[in-house]
């Protein structure tokens, strides 16, 4: 028997089906090991070695392939086809030894582009090992983004209190969406006029020509800056005598777009049909991993993370066949195209994104798949299409044309292009980012040289510049591809985890820079300025692709990377909170003190006329204050208008009741509400429904309102148990159910659109990885190291959601963090400001309340005098306890981290102290 290893378990049945009774495939599940989130999980000091921890959700499945393994002949590693699927299959084949299931048993690794039965079948003939270049290239990349992530969060947090945390990619996408919002915000706007004829010919066909020159000297689009000159221009041009001074018809081609890359998909989905990049990549996986089709699940697209443009030639030859069958010979080329782009790293050089199989047309489709998927798939196929489709042929035409008056000679110019043949613009044409007029649908009449024109109107149109426009999706990932920032396999992350930490919010689907993610990039452009810039990023991503071809040690690029990133940590230490908020109200100050109407200083508190604003940082982040702090308590967000957009509003009527729908702030958050109290008869309350964190309250219409208050609604019934399947939103997000099962899934927009197909699957894939850990008590929760006096930190799901906890004492996840990406850090925070107003329960609250008073004493704090022999006994007794967590924190970490945990001692004190220093 031979055991095949794959990620997911819809392709784990899948490829059973292909290969058939000798063959044990079983699914992975995605990683199965990673980095511990505490520190020294990377030692620097000793060559960079790592601390692999298998998943707790991952250890049974593990058990099973190592139980599996021991009755094979063979183990087949079939992960995906990129450096996280070769990471995945390295992993795997590290905990097999270690669990000494492996014997003599042949080991080789296989990949295919496709889930179909000739791909796999074609990649079990031609099995390699584990590609080595590509692993060090994945460790390298994972122990960058550990130690950039553990050794700069820290500083942020403390020189910056209330910031979140940085990363090494994350930041520079970041400071690309924070320099936008700069570039407006410095943007003058620029007063210019145009002047646009509407003419006519002898045979009385009209079109418009635009002023572009007078008395020889060329006009620019901005060179009429006044009305006072646009009029004088408009009286010359009324009094005027119009002649064609020369018509000019070139011929043209454009040639088709090559067939999808990761990026490319991504930007398209976005701007054809409005779906974020994750989104994009939740629905191009599973059309990889395939549907049913006539009792065989088949993959419809090939591998979805590449930056190829070349495509198999059978496929090639597959497409012409369609092209010819649909369209006919002419919108055949003679010979096949063939794309070609340098590939970044060498493990993404596959096949763009194309159809497994060009001749299941997207209509023949539709039945089987959502309509999300059917959206995509549709895409993909016209794009691989028109790929190899003949060229548009076009003539553009310019028709130049004499306006004389007196001794003055105006010009005007009318251009305008035809479509003499379409070729592949009958099938595709590529999305824009802008709303711009290039003139590529409109035709000129016909006319000679010499021909006399009659003028119809004259326009004359004031005209102010705009700022640049702020990134979409789409494209804030094609800059960062241009800028070399990134992989195929990290933009929709990227975005992602921006969104997620409220650095950026989605609005009108352009991306705006929050204040939070400003004052960060701040902070990094200042003090670690290096890091950010877009070349430096770049050129360490170069360096990742290097490993992967083998070509440099990743131990070298680590040490490079590591000596000079310590030096700038190094250069900031002992810098003060209150110097480092100076630099940034420096540098943010046109942001956050916008001028005043009545011309007077706009830093001038508003409250008591005698401070000033500036910048003060808190527990939730940074905010503006007066520097007459205590006697003067103004307080305000950083930018003077960022409330605007708070309280309650009516978004219309509900056409069912006839109430008000309302979009409304509450304590936990913003909700939507149907109607009032009073409309409702009794103790019924008026309805309401959440809004996920994915949407951004100032994009909630009236039509998303109602959206949200029908769920939870039916999908439909399961094929099985005939009962019903139904999508909601609760509290750990968008879900499925079926009885008494409930799978989350991937994106709050799903929830009102997801089929009953994707429905069924998703409660399948639950049940096979076993009943949930959520009840309270059971779950052992995720690890994340020691506190320095209470013992092991763990992360946990609960009754009322994500928290925290060690020795007894549990502390929520406050709304601002996020639960996966809490550090040991946060966590240790969270539990000491918990134990200090009572957080654990019987006696784990005195054994914390005691430990918190050891830890006072250790750090020499000042206390009153007959709290001291209280605190002297429990400093002698906490170090018995947990001497083996204490040895292993080192003695700076464990006076920081102690020190939190004094601070409620003294509680009006030292909140008086603080303020000061932020002040």
């Amino acid at each position: 028997m031979n055991l095949v290893i794959v990620e997911s378990p819809a392709k784990a049945k899948t490829i059973n089906k292909y290969l058939g009774s000798s063959f044990e495939v079983l699914a992975s599940f995605g990683h199965v090991r990673d980095l511990p989130a505490k520190n020294g999980s990377v030692d620097p000091e000793a060559n960079f070695q790592m601390i692999w921890e298998v998943d707790p959700k991952a250890a049974s499945r593990l058990n099973d392939i190592a139980k599996a393994l021991k009755e094979a002949d063979k183990l087949i590693l079939a992960t995906d086809p990129d450096r996280e699927g070769e990471a995945i299959s390295w992993h795997v084949l590290e905990v097999m030894k270690q669990k000494r299931a492996l014997k003599d048993q042949k080991v080789e690794r296989v990949v295919f582009n496709a889930i179909t039965k000739q791909a796999v079948s074609e990649a079990m003939k031609n099995p390699r090992q584990i590609d080595g270049a590509l692993v060090d290239a994945y460790m390298a990349r994972r122990a960058l983004d550990y130690l950039v992530g553990f050794t700069l969060s820290p500083v942020l947090w403390r020189k910056l209190p209330g910031a979140r945390s940085a990363g090494r990619v994350q930041s520079v996408a970041l400071r690309l969406v924070c320099d936008r919002e700069q570039e407006i915000e410095r943007f003058v706007a620029q007063e210019y006029w145009s002047l646009v004829a509407t003419l006519a010919t002898p045979r009385g066909d009209t079109f418009e020509a635009r002023l572009t020159g007078a008395d020889g000297k060329k006009i620019q689009r901005l060179d009429i800056g006044s009305g006072a000159e646009a009029e004088d221009f408009k009286q010359a041009l009324q009094a005027a005598q119009f002649a064609v001074a020369s018509v000019e018809a070139k011929p043209a081609r454009r040639n088709p777009q090559a067939p999808f890359t990761t990026s490319t998909l991504q930007q398209e989905a976005s701007r054809k049909l409005g779906f974020a990049p994750a989104h994009t990549m939740r629905i191009a996986q599973r059309l990889y991993e395939g549907i049913d089709i006539g009792g065989e699940t088949t993959g419809l697209i090939t591998y979805m993370r590449t930056d190829g443009v070349q495509i198999d030639p059978s496929a090639i030859a597959q497409a012409r066949k369609v092209i010819g069958e649909d369209y006919g010979n002419a919108y055949v080329p003679d010979a096949p195209r063939q794309y070609q782009a340098k590939a970044k790293n060498a493990q993404e050089a596959h096949e763009a994104i194309r159809p497994t199989d060009l001749s299941r047309r997207p209509a023949s489709l539709r039945s089987r798949l959502d309509q999300d998927q059917y959206r995509l798939y549709e895409l993909i196929w016209i794009r691989t299409i028109a790929s190899q489709m003949e060229s548009a042929e076009l003539e553009r035409t310019t028709v130049d044309i004499e306006a004389k008056v007196g001794a003055r000679n105006l010009e005007l110019r009318a251009t305008g292009q035809v479509v003499k043949f379409d070729g592949f613009l009958a099938v595709y044409q590529e999305g824009r980012d802008d709303d711009g007029d290039d003139d590529e649908s409109r035709r000129l009449p016909a006319m000679s040289e010499g021909e006399a024109l009659q003028r119809r109107e004259l326009a004359v149109t004031q005209h102010f510049t705009e700022p640049p426009p702020r990134f979409s999706e789409a494209s804030l990932v094609k800059r960062m591809e241009e800028l070399g920032i990134g992989r195929p396999s990290t933009y929709a992350s990227i975005l992602q985890v921006l969104k997620d930490r409220g650095y950026v919010r989605l609005e009108k689907k352009r991306l705006h820079g929050e204040d939070k993610g400003r004052v960060v990039i701040a902070f990094l452009e200042n003090f670690f300025a290096r890091y950010v810039e877009y070349d430096f990023t770049a050129a360490l991503e170069e360096d990742l692709d290097r490993i992967s071809n083998n070509e440099i040690s990743w131990q070298q690029v680590l040490r490079d990377f590591w000596t000079d990133f310590t030096g700038a940590v190094e250069e900031i230490k002992d810098l003060r909170v209150s110097q480092v908020l100076d630099v940034l109200d420096q540098m943010l100050g046109p942001h956050i003190y916008t001028p005043r109407e009545d011309g007077g200083d706009p830093r001038q508190c508003p409250s008591c006329g005698e401070g000033r604003l500036n910048l003060k940082a808190g527990k939730f982040g940074a905010f503006v204050g007066c520097s007459n702090y205590p006697e003067c308590r103004y307080t305000r967000p950083l930018a003077a208008d960022s409330g605007a957009e708070g309280g309650d509003r009516v978004l219309g009527k509900d056409p069912d009741t006839d109430l008000d729908v309302a979009l409304k702030s509450g304590r936990f958050g913003p909700y939507i509400q149907l109607g009032e109290a009073k409309d409702y008869q009794d103790s019924e309350k008026p309805k309401r429904a959440g809004i996920p964190k994915s949407i951004s309250p100032a994009d909630i219409d009236l039509d998303l309102a109602l959206k949200l208050l029908s769920l939870p609604r039916e999908v439909g019934l399961h094929p099985e148990t005939g009962q019903p399947i139904k999508a909601g939103i609760g509290r750990f997000g968008p879900y499925v159910q079926h009885e008494k099962t409930y799978a989350s899934l991937e994106a709050g927009d799903e929830v009102f659109t997801i089929g009953l197909n994707r429905a069924v699957t998703l409660i399948a894939e639950k049940i096979a990885k076993g009943p949930s850990k959520r009840k309270f008590g059971s779950d052992p929760g995720k690890p994340l190291g020691d506190h320095p006096t209470l013992g092991a930190v763990a992360l946990k799901s609960g009754r009322y959601g994500a928290y925290v906890t060690a020795g007894g004492v549990n502390a929520t996840i406050p709304n601002d963090k996020t639960p996966d990406t809490i550090t040991l850090e946060e966590a240790i925070a969270l539990i000491n400001e918990r134990a200090a107003k009572g957080g654990a329960k019987g006696g784990a609250k005195k054994k914390a309340a005691a430990k918190s008073k050891a830890a006072d004493g250790a750090d020499g704090a000042e206390k009153p005098a007959k709290k001291a022999p209280a605190k002297k006994a429990a400093a002698k007794k906490a170090p018995a306890k947990k001497a083996a967590a204490k040895t292993a924190t080192t003695s700076k970490a464990r006076t920081a981290k102690t020190a939190a945990a004094a601070k409620p001692a003294k509680k009006a004190a030292v909140k008086k102290t603080a303020s000061k220093a932020s002040g």
